[in-house]
This record gives C-alpha cells, structure tokens and sequence, in this order.
C-alpha cells in the first residue's frame, strides 16, 4: 500500500479521469471507490504496478458493466410488458352471447312499434337523416318527427331494459 500516494489531490486527479472515461460525473466516484475495493482485493494475489492506471481501468469497466446491465434490464422489463399487455381483442362469449341477446330483444322492440314511429325512429338513427331532412320527406313538421324518435327511443329502452 505504501507505493500508492493516497491524498486528495491524488484522488482529485484520479477522479478527473475516471469522469472522462465514464462520461458520468454522478457515478465516477463511486465507480471509483468500488474500483478501489477491487484493487485492494487484487493487491492481495497480484502486484500492480500501475495502481492509478488499474483504477481508471476498472471504473471505467464498472461503468460499462452497469450501462450493460440497465440495457438489459430495461429490454427483460419491456419484454415482461409486452407478454403482460397481450390482451385478446375478441368479446368475452358471455358479452357475445349478451349482445345477441339484446339485439334480439331490440328487434322485438321494433316490431312492437306502431309502422309510423318505427319508420322514423329507423331514418333517424339506423340511416342518420336529420329531423328536418326525415319531415321533408315525408312531409310532416319536424315536431311530428321529434316526437316520433323520442316515443321510439323511450319504448325501445324500456322494451329492452324491461327485459
């Protein structure tokens, strides 16, 4: 341990260039004193001769590792969302089987209607004719065809909701 100079300004330095290495001025310290560690452990197998070189050289490393394993990470996590947001499209065939049902009930409801109401009440909202546009057609007031939609809108819903 003698043979490295451990001041601040030793360290200074040495930060200065494992920021450069990193491109991470948040991290470098940090990567630094991992790196530190690391040295110390080395040193207790192996003689370095360049400890400040060993040091760069490994933050440098850690730095890289981390990036490395943030990209995966994110890539696994994006996966993982992926396969959990696969959702089947198509109705369940409870609601399938729930619309069929009410359309049926619907035409039932339809066929109930007075001709008249249910002629208009289907220019309205199966054709999408406006009200004045239904009253020159058949010429009637647009009153006449306001009240017709309206009685045909409130039977159907209560036809069908009465169910």
């Amino acid at each position: 341990m003698a043979d490295i100079p451990v001041n601040s300004v030793w360290w200074r330095k040495i930060l200065k260039r494992v920021v450069r290495v990193t491109q991470n001025e948040e991290q470098a310290e940090e990567y630094l004193h991992m790196a530190f560690i690391r040295l110390q452990e080395y040193r207790l197998r192996s003689e370095v001769r360049e400890p400040a070189a060993f040091l760069v050289r490994t933050a440098a490393n850690l730095a890289v590792d981390e990036h490395r394993y943030r990209k995966v990470r994110a890539e696994v996590s994006q996966e993982l969302a992926d396969i959990c947001n696969v959702a089947d499209k198509q109705p369940i065939q409870t609601e399938v089987l729930l619309a069929r049902q009410r359309l049926l009930r619907v035409r039932e409801g339809l066929a109930q209607m007075s001709p008249r109401t249910r002629q208009i009440f289907l220019m309205h909202r199966l054709d999408g004719l406006k009200y004045r546009e239904i009253a020159t057609q058949l010429g009637i007031t647009v009153s006449a065809v306001e009240k017709h939609v309206a009685k045909g809108a409130h039977f159907l819903t209560e036809f069908v909701e009465g169910w």
